[in-house]
């Protein structure tokens, strides 16, 4: 089941010393989501943000769904964290966490929405005997830890394996796909079967939000 088709800006790329007003104005823009990536140094080489800074969007009055891609290890000692902070969905790494199915159910007590991550270099097939319980699918086109990097298009068959999957399921599961998501590719994306599009440095290095994500929903649409 296809959903409509949605930008999520990665705040990765943002003016953090004026993160609240940056997220405002993107989701002014036609954002219908945010993506809030979370790295810990160690299950990824790189340190960014935690619950702290999503409590204090939600404090600046971000009302918008805000979906956490955790890049970390362990993962299940955050979850209420993040609970508490107003986290819409939180994704998560199979192989980040010794019982899968265990932090499902823990993100789901927590009455949030649940994702699963794969890296560019994982099978779909890690994925798959979890997908009747996942609200979210989030397949990375690039190897996560810094932001900028080129789409690997060698991924797009896996896309169109994951849609074929969800589609087989008919369960309103969003197909996410991040990492080099431009307004030159992302028709291509869409195409093989995404319908939630994550884009940092294409959003926020852009002189204009607004003409930007019109565009690239106009690209999604064709």
């Amino acid at each position: 089941m296809k959903q409509t088709a949605i930008i999520a800006p990665s705040i990765l790329s943002a003016n953090f010393a004026t993160l609240g007003e940056e997220v405002t104005q993107v989701l002014k823009a036609g954002a219908s989501m945010i993506h809030f990536d979370v790295m810990d140094n160690h299950f990824v080489p790189n340190l960014t943000i935690g619950p702290l800074v999503l409590s204090s969007l939600r404090k600046h009055g971000i009302t918008a769904d805000i979906d956490v891609h955790l890049m970390i290890e362990p993962v299940d000692r955050i979850i209420e964290d993040f609970a508490k902070a107003g986290a819409t969905y939180i994704s998560f790494h199979p192989e980040a966490t010794p019982d899968v199915r265990k932090t499902i159910d823990l993100i789901k007590q927590h009455q949030m929405k649940v994702g699963l991550a794969l890296n560019p270099d994982k099978p779909l097939e890690n994925a798959l005997e979890f997908l009747p319980d996942l609200d979210l699918l989030l397949l990375m086109s690039v190897f996560p830890g810094f932001g900028g990097q080129s789409f690997i298009t060698d991924v797009l068959p896996k896309i169109t394996e994951a849609r074929q999957a969800i589609d087989a399921l008919n369960k309103p599961i969003r197909l996410e796909v991040d990492g080099g998501i431009k307004a030159d590719n992302i028709a291509n994306v869409a195409k093989h079967g995404a319908d939630t599009f994550v884009a940092g440095s294409a959003i926020f290095q852009a002189d204009n939000y607004q003409t930007t994500i019109n565009d690239m929903l106009k690209q999604i649409q064709g």
